[in-house]
């Protein structure tokens, strides 16, 4: 559970540059929601993992 609460934590940091880059176009906004959105895939690929082996382990 301590991951996924680092997955709401991160979208919601990153809700204001969202907001930034569509709505005002801003582009460094952009670039730090690329960013995030990258540690986002990789913290789900690790909730995948944990999720299978404890699955896989009863």
């Amino acid at each position: 559970m301590e991951k996924f609460e680092k997955v709401k934590s991160l979208i919601a940091s990153v809700e204001a540059d969202v907001e930034k880059f569509y709505n005002k176009s801003n582009a460094t906004a952009g670039t730090r929601v690329r960013k995030a959105m990258q540690d986002l895939k990789a913290m789900a690929v690790e909730i995948r993992k944990e999720i299978t082996a404890k699955k896989n382990a009863k």
